[in-house]
Protein backbone atom coordinates (compact mmCIF):
# COMPACT_ATOMS: atom_id res chain seq x y z
CA UNK A 1 0.00 0.00 0.00
CA UNK A 2 2.87 2.41 -0.65
CA UNK A 3 0.75 4.61 -2.86
CA UNK A 4 -1.96 4.86 -0.23
CA UNK A 5 0.50 5.76 2.52
CA UNK A 6 2.33 8.29 0.36
CA UNK A 7 -0.79 10.02 -0.91
CA UNK A 8 -2.17 10.15 2.62
CA UNK A 9 1.03 11.76 3.91
CA UNK A 10 0.90 14.35 1.14
CA UNK A 11 -2.72 15.14 1.95
CA UNK A 12 -1.91 15.24 5.67
CA UNK A 13 0.77 17.87 5.10
CA UNK A 14 -1.49 19.84 2.77
CA UNK A 15 -4.30 20.18 5.28
CA UNK A 16 -2.24 20.50 8.48
CA UNK A 17 -1.98 23.80 10.26
CA UNK A 18 0.03 22.66 13.27
CA UNK A 19 2.98 20.27 13.59
CA UNK A 20 3.14 17.36 15.98
CA UNK A 21 5.63 17.54 18.82
CA UNK A 22 6.84 14.66 20.92
CA UNK A 23 6.95 14.58 24.71
CA UNK A 24 4.13 17.07 25.27
CA UNK A 25 0.86 16.92 27.16
CA UNK A 26 -0.73 16.07 23.80
CA UNK A 27 0.53 12.55 24.39
CA UNK A 28 -2.20 12.18 27.01
CA UNK A 29 -4.99 12.94 24.57
CA UNK A 30 -7.52 10.10 24.40
CA UNK A 31 -7.79 8.29 21.09
CA UNK A 32 -11.49 9.08 20.86
CA UNK A 33 -10.79 12.82 21.02
CA UNK A 34 -8.98 12.61 17.67
CA UNK A 35 -7.18 15.85 18.51
CA UNK A 36 -4.84 15.79 15.54
CA UNK A 37 -3.69 18.59 13.23
CA UNK A 38 -5.80 17.70 10.20
CA UNK A 39 -8.17 20.57 9.69
CA UNK A 40 -8.79 23.12 6.98
CA UNK A 41 -7.01 23.22 3.66
CA UNK A 42 -9.14 20.57 1.91
CA UNK A 43 -9.85 22.28 -1.39
CA UNK A 44 -10.07 19.47 -3.93
CA UNK A 45 -11.63 16.07 -4.29
CA UNK A 46 -8.10 14.71 -4.53
CA UNK A 47 -7.41 16.05 -1.02
CA UNK A 48 -10.50 14.20 0.17
CA UNK A 49 -9.32 11.03 -1.54
CA UNK A 50 -6.00 11.32 0.28
CA UNK A 51 -7.76 11.41 3.64
CA UNK A 52 -9.88 8.33 2.90
CA UNK A 53 -6.78 6.47 1.77
CA UNK A 54 -5.31 7.29 5.14
CA UNK A 55 -8.22 5.44 6.73
CA UNK A 56 -7.50 2.36 4.64
CA UNK A 57 -3.83 2.64 5.57
CA UNK A 58 -4.70 2.64 9.29
CA UNK A 59 -6.59 -0.61 8.79
CA UNK A 60 -3.50 -2.33 7.42
CA UNK A 61 -1.54 -1.86 10.64
CA UNK A 62 -0.22 -4.99 12.34
CA UNK A 63 -2.29 -3.97 15.37
CA UNK A 64 -5.48 -4.17 13.29
CA UNK A 65 -6.24 -6.23 10.17
CA UNK A 66 -2.55 -6.61 9.40
CA UNK A 67 -2.28 -9.22 12.17
CA UNK A 68 -3.52 -8.70 15.72
CA UNK A 69 -7.28 -8.45 15.17
CA UNK A 70 -7.31 -11.66 13.14
CA UNK A 71 -4.86 -13.65 15.27
CA UNK A 72 -6.45 -12.72 18.59
CA UNK A 73 -9.78 -14.07 17.39
CA UNK A 74 -8.15 -17.36 16.32
CA UNK A 75 -5.95 -18.16 19.33
CA UNK A 76 -8.89 -17.72 21.71
CA UNK A 77 -10.67 -20.67 20.07
CA UNK A 78 -10.34 -24.35 19.24
CA UNK A 79 -8.57 -23.58 15.94
CA UNK A 80 -5.12 -22.42 17.03
CA UNK A 81 -2.76 -21.98 19.95
CA UNK A 82 0.32 -19.92 20.71
CA UNK A 83 3.36 -22.17 21.03
CA UNK A 84 5.55 -19.58 22.77
CA UNK A 85 8.25 -19.64 20.11
CA UNK A 86 8.85 -15.92 20.53
CA UNK A 87 6.29 -15.27 23.25
CA UNK A 88 3.80 -13.58 20.97
CA UNK A 89 0.05 -13.99 21.58
CA UNK A 90 0.39 -16.27 24.60
CA UNK A 91 -1.39 -13.68 26.73
CA UNK A 92 -4.26 -13.40 24.26
CA UNK A 93 -4.47 -17.17 23.88
CA UNK A 94 -4.73 -17.57 27.66
CA UNK A 95 -7.32 -14.77 27.75
CA UNK A 96 -5.13 -13.21 30.42
CA UNK A 97 -4.92 -9.83 28.74
CA UNK A 98 -4.92 -6.59 30.67
CA UNK A 99 -5.56 -2.90 30.16
CA UNK A 100 -1.92 -2.08 29.34
CA UNK A 101 -2.44 -3.32 25.77
CA UNK A 102 -4.35 -0.99 23.44
CA UNK A 103 -5.19 -3.87 21.03
CA UNK A 104 -7.21 -2.29 18.16
CA UNK A 105 -8.48 0.76 20.08
CA UNK A 106 -6.09 3.38 18.69
CA UNK A 107 -6.05 2.07 15.14
CA UNK A 108 -9.81 1.73 14.86
CA UNK A 109 -10.32 5.28 16.13
CA UNK A 110 -7.67 6.47 13.66
CA UNK A 111 -9.84 5.00 10.89
CA UNK A 112 -12.87 6.75 12.37
CA UNK A 113 -10.99 10.08 12.60
CA UNK A 114 -10.16 10.05 8.90
CA UNK A 115 -13.67 8.91 8.01
CA UNK A 116 -15.19 11.76 9.98
CA UNK A 117 -13.10 14.37 8.18
CA UNK A 118 -14.43 13.06 4.86
CA UNK A 119 -18.04 12.67 6.03
CA UNK A 120 -18.29 16.18 7.47
CA UNK A 121 -16.65 17.93 4.52
CA UNK A 122 -18.92 20.18 2.43
CA UNK A 123 -18.06 18.68 -0.95
CA UNK A 124 -19.94 21.36 -2.89
CA UNK A 125 -17.02 23.77 -2.38
CA UNK A 126 -14.36 21.38 -3.67
CA UNK A 127 -12.71 21.34 -7.07
CA UNK A 128 -13.08 18.11 -8.99
CA UNK A 129 -15.62 15.36 -9.61
CA UNK A 130 -18.30 16.01 -7.00
CA UNK A 131 -20.09 12.74 -7.72
CA UNK A 132 -16.85 10.96 -6.88
CA UNK A 133 -16.61 13.06 -3.72
CA UNK A 134 -20.00 11.71 -2.64
CA UNK A 135 -18.77 8.20 -3.43
CA UNK A 136 -15.77 8.84 -1.17
CA UNK A 137 -18.12 9.96 1.58
CA UNK A 138 -20.03 6.69 1.13
CA UNK A 139 -16.78 4.80 1.65
CA UNK A 140 -16.15 6.88 4.76
CA UNK A 141 -19.57 6.04 6.23
CA UNK A 142 -18.90 2.34 5.62
CA UNK A 143 -15.44 2.50 7.19
CA UNK A 144 -16.85 4.34 10.20
CA UNK A 145 -19.48 1.65 10.62
CA UNK A 146 -16.97 -1.19 10.27
CA UNK A 147 -14.44 0.30 12.70
CA UNK A 148 -17.13 0.94 15.33
CA UNK A 149 -18.48 -2.58 14.79
CA UNK A 150 -15.01 -4.06 15.32
CA UNK A 151 -14.62 -1.97 18.47
CA UNK A 152 -18.04 -3.01 19.74
CA UNK A 153 -17.29 -6.71 19.21
CA UNK A 154 -14.00 -6.33 21.05
CA UNK A 155 -14.90 -4.03 23.94
CA UNK A 156 -18.70 -4.13 24.19
CA UNK A 157 -20.28 -5.83 27.18
CA UNK A 158 -23.00 -7.76 25.31
CA UNK A 159 -21.42 -11.14 26.15
CA UNK A 160 -20.10 -10.15 29.58
CA UNK A 161 -23.34 -9.19 31.29
CA UNK A 162 -23.38 -5.43 30.69
CA UNK A 163 -25.05 -2.84 28.47
CA UNK A 164 -22.13 -0.59 27.51
CA UNK A 165 -20.72 -0.42 24.02
CA UNK A 166 -18.08 2.04 22.81
CA UNK A 167 -18.06 5.79 22.17
CA UNK A 168 -19.62 6.39 18.76
CA UNK A 169 -17.60 9.28 17.39
CA UNK A 170 -19.15 11.19 14.49
CA UNK A 171 -17.09 14.39 14.39
CA UNK A 172 -13.42 15.10 14.03
CA UNK A 173 -12.51 17.29 17.01
CA UNK A 174 -16.16 17.87 17.75
CA UNK A 175 -17.59 19.61 20.79
CA UNK A 176 -17.52 16.44 22.91
CA UNK A 177 -13.79 15.81 23.19
CA UNK A 178 -14.16 13.32 26.04
CA UNK A 179 -17.08 11.10 25.05
CA UNK A 180 -18.65 8.50 27.28
CA UNK A 181 -19.43 5.00 26.13
CA UNK A 182 -22.68 4.64 24.25
CA UNK A 183 -24.94 1.71 25.00
CA UNK A 184 -24.82 -1.41 22.88
CA UNK A 185 -28.23 -0.59 21.43
CA UNK A 186 -27.13 2.95 20.54
CA UNK A 187 -24.06 1.51 18.82
CA UNK A 188 -26.17 -0.94 16.84
CA UNK A 189 -28.50 1.80 15.63
CA UNK A 190 -25.62 4.04 14.58
CA UNK A 191 -23.70 1.25 12.82
CA UNK A 192 -26.77 0.18 10.85
CA UNK A 193 -27.43 3.78 9.79
CA UNK A 194 -23.83 4.28 8.66
CA UNK A 195 -23.79 1.08 6.61
CA UNK A 196 -26.99 2.15 4.90
CA UNK A 197 -25.65 5.65 4.26
CA UNK A 198 -22.53 4.15 2.75
CA UNK A 199 -24.57 1.98 0.39
CA UNK A 200 -26.85 4.86 -0.60
CA UNK A 201 -24.03 7.31 -1.33
CA UNK A 202 -21.67 5.08 -3.30
CA UNK A 203 -22.09 4.69 -7.05
CA UNK A 204 -21.37 1.59 -9.13
CA UNK A 205 -19.76 3.93 -11.64
CA UNK A 206 -16.74 4.07 -9.36
CA UNK A 207 -16.39 0.36 -8.60
CA UNK A 208 -12.75 -0.54 -8.19
CA UNK A 209 -11.62 -3.75 -9.87
CA UNK A 210 -8.71 -4.18 -7.45
CA UNK A 211 -11.21 -4.71 -4.57
CA UNK A 212 -8.92 -2.51 -2.43
CA UNK A 213 -11.57 0.17 -2.03
CA UNK A 214 -15.13 -0.22 -0.81
CA UNK A 215 -18.11 -0.16 -3.14
CA UNK A 216 -21.88 -0.26 -2.69
CA UNK A 217 -22.07 -4.01 -2.38
CA UNK A 218 -19.12 -4.25 -0.03
CA UNK A 219 -21.20 -2.07 2.30
CA UNK A 220 -24.08 -4.54 2.03
CA UNK A 221 -21.76 -7.51 2.51
CA UNK A 222 -20.36 -6.03 5.71
CA UNK A 223 -23.88 -5.13 6.79
CA UNK A 224 -24.85 -8.79 6.41
CA UNK A 225 -22.00 -9.68 8.80
CA UNK A 226 -23.23 -7.11 11.30
CA UNK A 227 -26.84 -8.33 11.05
CA UNK A 228 -25.86 -11.97 11.52
CA UNK A 229 -23.72 -11.11 14.54
CA UNK A 230 -26.69 -9.53 16.30
CA UNK A 231 -29.29 -12.04 15.08
CA UNK A 232 -31.12 -9.51 12.89
CA UNK A 233 -32.20 -12.21 10.49
CA UNK A 234 -34.59 -10.46 8.06
CA UNK A 235 -32.07 -7.66 7.69
CA UNK A 236 -29.23 -10.16 7.17
CA UNK A 237 -31.24 -11.91 4.47
CA UNK A 238 -31.94 -8.65 2.64
CA UNK A 239 -28.34 -7.46 2.82
CA UNK A 240 -26.95 -10.77 1.56
CA UNK A 241 -29.48 -10.87 -1.28
CA UNK A 242 -28.37 -7.43 -2.44
CA UNK A 243 -24.79 -8.71 -2.79
CA UNK A 244 -25.86 -11.96 -4.47
CA UNK A 245 -28.19 -10.20 -6.90
CA UNK A 246 -25.44 -7.78 -7.92
CA UNK A 247 -23.80 -10.75 -9.71
CA UNK A 248 -20.40 -9.16 -9.16
CA UNK A 249 -18.88 -12.07 -7.25
CA UNK A 250 -18.70 -15.85 -7.29
CA UNK A 251 -17.76 -18.77 -5.06
CA UNK A 252 -14.36 -20.05 -6.13
CA UNK A 253 -14.05 -23.63 -7.35
CA UNK A 254 -12.01 -26.22 -5.51
CA UNK A 255 -9.28 -26.01 -8.14
CA UNK A 256 -8.93 -22.24 -7.72
CA UNK A 257 -9.31 -21.84 -3.98
CA UNK A 258 -5.79 -22.50 -2.66
CA UNK A 259 -4.17 -20.52 -5.46
CA UNK A 260 -6.47 -17.55 -4.86
CA UNK A 261 -4.57 -16.75 -1.67
CA UNK A 262 -1.50 -15.88 -3.73
CA UNK A 263 -3.50 -13.50 -5.94
CA UNK A 264 -5.11 -10.11 -5.41
CA UNK A 265 -8.65 -9.22 -6.41
CA UNK A 266 -10.01 -12.72 -7.07
CA UNK A 267 -13.64 -13.12 -8.15
CA UNK A 268 -14.65 -14.11 -4.61
CA UNK A 269 -13.06 -11.04 -3.04
CA UNK A 270 -15.43 -8.25 -2.07
CA UNK A 271 -13.04 -6.03 -0.12
CA UNK A 272 -9.38 -6.58 0.71
CA UNK A 273 -6.57 -4.49 2.15
CA UNK A 274 -3.60 -3.81 -0.08
CA UNK A 275 -0.04 -4.85 0.70
CA UNK A 276 2.89 -4.90 -1.69
CA UNK A 277 6.61 -5.48 -2.01
CA UNK A 278 7.21 -1.83 -1.11
CA UNK A 279 4.70 -1.53 1.72
CA UNK A 280 3.93 -4.47 3.97
CA UNK A 281 4.03 -5.58 7.59
CA UNK A 282 6.97 -7.92 6.98
CA UNK A 283 7.93 -9.73 10.18
CA UNK A 284 4.91 -8.20 11.93
CA UNK A 285 2.46 -9.63 9.41
CA UNK A 286 0.15 -12.61 9.36
CA UNK A 287 2.37 -15.01 7.43
CA UNK A 288 5.32 -14.53 9.77
CA UNK A 289 3.25 -15.49 12.80
CA UNK A 290 1.36 -18.41 11.19
CA UNK A 291 4.37 -20.39 9.96
CA UNK A 292 8.13 -20.66 10.07
CA UNK A 293 8.65 -20.68 6.31
CA UNK A 294 11.83 -21.70 4.50
CA UNK A 295 13.91 -18.83 5.92
CA UNK A 296 12.55 -19.06 9.46
CA UNK A 297 10.14 -16.69 11.18
CA UNK A 298 8.24 -16.40 14.45
CA UNK A 299 5.76 -19.18 13.73
CA UNK A 300 4.07 -18.72 17.10
CA UNK A 301 0.60 -19.69 15.93
CA UNK A 302 0.11 -23.42 15.40
CA UNK A 303 -3.04 -25.25 14.44
CA UNK A 304 -4.53 -27.59 17.03
CA UNK A 305 -3.86 -31.15 15.87
CA UNK A 306 -7.51 -32.24 15.94
CA UNK A 307 -8.39 -29.60 13.34
CA UNK A 308 -6.97 -31.85 10.60
CA UNK A 309 -9.73 -34.39 11.29
CA UNK A 310 -12.45 -31.87 10.40
CA UNK A 311 -11.64 -32.18 6.71
CA UNK A 312 -12.09 -35.01 4.24
CA UNK A 313 -9.00 -35.99 2.27
CA UNK A 314 -10.53 -34.40 -0.83
CA UNK A 315 -11.26 -31.05 0.81
CA UNK A 316 -8.87 -28.34 -0.42
CA UNK A 317 -9.14 -26.55 2.93
CA UNK A 318 -7.57 -29.50 4.73
CA UNK A 319 -4.37 -31.39 4.02
CA UNK A 320 -5.46 -32.63 0.55
CA UNK A 321 -2.71 -35.26 0.15
CA UNK A 322 -1.28 -35.79 -3.34
CA UNK A 323 -0.16 -39.11 -4.83
CA UNK A 324 2.92 -39.05 -2.62
CA UNK A 325 0.82 -38.28 0.47
CA UNK A 326 2.17 -34.73 0.60
CA UNK A 327 -0.32 -32.04 1.69
CA UNK A 328 -1.42 -29.58 -1.01
CA UNK A 329 -4.34 -27.80 0.65
CA UNK A 330 -4.63 -24.93 3.10
CA UNK A 331 -3.31 -27.07 5.97
CA UNK A 332 0.19 -28.44 6.01
CA UNK A 333 3.02 -29.48 8.29
CA UNK A 334 6.33 -27.98 9.31
CA UNK A 335 8.10 -30.95 10.85
CA UNK A 336 5.32 -32.33 13.06
CA UNK A 337 3.58 -28.99 13.57
CA UNK A 338 0.19 -28.53 11.91
CA UNK A 339 0.09 -25.13 10.25
CA UNK A 340 -1.95 -22.70 8.20
CA UNK A 341 0.15 -22.98 5.06
CA UNK A 342 -2.25 -21.70 2.41
CA UNK A 343 -3.84 -18.49 3.69
CA UNK A 344 -1.66 -15.35 3.61
CA UNK A 345 1.17 -17.52 2.22
CA UNK A 346 3.87 -14.94 1.47
CA UNK A 347 6.15 -14.73 4.51
CA UNK A 348 7.37 -11.34 3.31
CA UNK A 349 3.83 -10.00 3.83
CA UNK A 350 3.16 -9.04 0.22
CA UNK A 351 -0.28 -10.68 0.08
CA UNK A 352 -3.45 -8.61 0.29
CA UNK A 353 -5.62 -9.42 3.31
CA UNK A 354 -9.30 -10.09 2.54
CA UNK A 355 -11.69 -8.30 4.87
CA UNK A 356 -14.79 -9.96 3.43
CA UNK A 357 -15.21 -12.71 0.84
CA UNK A 358 -18.28 -13.78 -1.10
CA UNK A 359 -18.25 -17.18 0.59
CA UNK A 360 -18.91 -15.50 3.92
CA UNK A 361 -21.91 -13.71 2.44
CA UNK A 362 -23.28 -17.04 1.20
CA UNK A 363 -22.89 -18.52 4.68
CA UNK A 364 -24.51 -15.42 6.17
CA UNK A 365 -27.38 -15.91 3.75
CA UNK A 366 -27.71 -19.59 4.60
CA UNK A 367 -27.93 -18.81 8.31
CA UNK A 368 -30.44 -16.02 7.74
CA UNK A 369 -32.58 -18.36 5.62
CA UNK A 370 -32.41 -21.02 8.32
CA UNK A 371 -33.72 -18.50 10.84
CA UNK A 372 -36.42 -17.08 8.56
CA UNK A 373 -37.68 -20.30 6.97
CA UNK A 374 -35.98 -20.25 3.55
CA UNK A 375 -33.95 -22.78 1.58
CA UNK A 376 -30.81 -22.67 3.66
CA UNK A 377 -29.52 -26.04 2.45
CA UNK A 378 -28.99 -24.94 -1.15
CA UNK A 379 -26.94 -21.94 -0.06
CA UNK A 380 -25.00 -23.89 2.54
CA UNK A 381 -23.99 -26.54 0.02
CA UNK A 382 -22.58 -23.98 -2.39
CA UNK A 383 -19.47 -24.02 -0.22
CA UNK A 384 -18.60 -27.72 0.31
CA UNK A 385 -19.60 -28.54 -3.28
CA UNK A 386 -16.85 -26.11 -4.38
CA UNK A 387 -14.24 -27.39 -1.95
CA UNK A 388 -14.13 -31.11 -2.71
CA UNK A 389 -16.23 -31.91 0.36
CA UNK A 390 -19.44 -33.89 0.78
CA UNK A 391 -22.57 -31.71 0.71
CA UNK A 392 -24.82 -31.64 3.77
CA UNK A 393 -28.11 -33.51 3.85
CA UNK A 394 -29.74 -30.94 6.12
CA UNK A 395 -29.23 -27.33 7.10
CA UNK A 396 -28.90 -26.95 10.86
CA UNK A 397 -27.26 -24.34 13.02
CA UNK A 398 -24.59 -26.88 13.90
CA UNK A 399 -23.82 -27.59 10.24
CA UNK A 400 -23.68 -23.93 9.31
CA UNK A 401 -21.29 -23.15 12.17
CA UNK A 402 -19.17 -26.16 11.19
CA UNK A 403 -18.98 -24.98 7.61
CA UNK A 404 -18.14 -21.47 8.75
CA UNK A 405 -15.32 -22.91 10.82
CA UNK A 406 -13.95 -24.85 7.85
CA UNK A 407 -14.28 -22.05 5.31
CA UNK A 408 -13.28 -19.05 7.43
CA UNK A 409 -10.60 -20.68 9.59
CA UNK A 410 -7.53 -18.49 10.19
CA UNK A 411 -9.46 -15.35 9.14
CA UNK A 412 -10.63 -14.36 12.63
CA UNK A 413 -14.29 -15.46 12.78
CA UNK A 414 -14.40 -18.39 15.19
CA UNK A 415 -14.45 -16.36 18.42
CA UNK A 416 -17.31 -14.22 17.13
CA UNK A 417 -19.28 -17.33 16.17
CA UNK A 418 -18.90 -18.63 19.72
CA UNK A 419 -20.06 -15.55 21.56
CA UNK A 420 -22.84 -14.48 19.21
CA UNK A 421 -24.42 -17.89 19.78
CA UNK A 422 -24.24 -17.61 23.55
CA UNK A 423 -21.23 -19.88 23.93
CA UNK A 424 -18.06 -19.31 25.85
CA UNK A 425 -14.69 -20.71 24.85
CA UNK A 426 -14.48 -24.38 25.71
CA UNK A 427 -11.15 -26.02 26.44
CA UNK A 428 -11.28 -29.13 24.27
CA UNK A 429 -7.59 -29.77 23.64
CA UNK A 430 -4.49 -29.82 25.86
CA UNK A 431 -2.80 -27.68 23.22
CA UNK A 432 -5.06 -24.74 23.94
CA UNK A 433 -3.42 -22.13 26.12
CA UNK A 434 -6.53 -21.74 28.27
CA UNK A 435 -6.27 -23.25 31.72
CA UNK A 436 -9.97 -24.07 31.68
CA UNK A 437 -13.20 -23.31 29.82
CA UNK A 438 -14.25 -19.66 29.80
CA UNK A 439 -18.07 -19.71 30.15
CA UNK A 440 -20.45 -17.39 28.38
CA UNK A 441 -20.93 -14.24 30.46
CA UNK A 442 -17.36 -14.27 31.77
CA UNK A 443 -15.76 -10.82 31.97
CA UNK A 444 -12.93 -11.96 29.67
CA UNK A 445 -15.31 -12.06 26.71
CA UNK A 446 -15.01 -8.27 26.66
CA UNK A 447 -11.53 -6.88 26.07
CA UNK A 448 -10.25 -4.27 28.57
CA UNK A 449 -10.14 -0.68 27.38
CA UNK A 450 -6.57 0.56 27.28
CA UNK A 451 -5.23 2.48 30.28
CA UNK A 452 -4.09 5.24 27.92
CA UNK A 453 -7.75 5.96 27.19
CA UNK A 454 -9.17 5.65 30.68
CA UNK A 455 -6.35 7.79 32.13
CA UNK A 456 -6.92 10.53 29.57
CA UNK A 457 -10.72 10.43 29.48
CA UNK A 458 -12.42 10.31 32.88
CA UNK A 459 -15.77 9.72 31.18
CA UNK A 460 -14.73 6.26 29.99
CA UNK A 461 -15.99 3.42 32.19
CA UNK A 462 -13.66 0.41 32.21
CA UNK A 463 -15.07 -3.07 31.62
CA UNK A 464 -15.74 -5.11 34.76
CA UNK A 465 -12.89 -6.81 36.63
CA UNK A 466 -10.10 -4.93 34.89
Amino acid sequence: MKRINFIYKVAFVAVSLVGLNSCTTDDLDPSTEQNKPVEGGITTVSNLEGIIKGAYSAMTSSEYYGRDYIITNEVRTDNCFANGSSGRFTTEAQMAYNENNDYIWDNAYDVIASANIVINQDVSVLEGDLDYAKHLQGQAYTLRALAHFDLLKSYGQMHAGGTLGVPYVTEFKGEDLFPSRNTIEENKTAIAADFQAGFDMMSTAYNDSSKEFLNKYAAKALQSRFNVYFGMWPEAKTAAEAVINSKLYSVLSASDFVGSWTQDGSSNSIFELAYSATDNQGINGLAYIYRLGPAGSYGDIQVIDEVATLFEDTDVRGLLPDDDDEPTGILGYEDNMLRNIGKYPDNRGYDNVPVIRYEEVILNYAEALLETGGDALTQLNMIPSNRGATPYTSATKENILLERRKELMFEGFRFDDFVRNGMGVEKVSPQQNLLSTVPYGDYRLAYPITNAETNANSNIVQNDQY
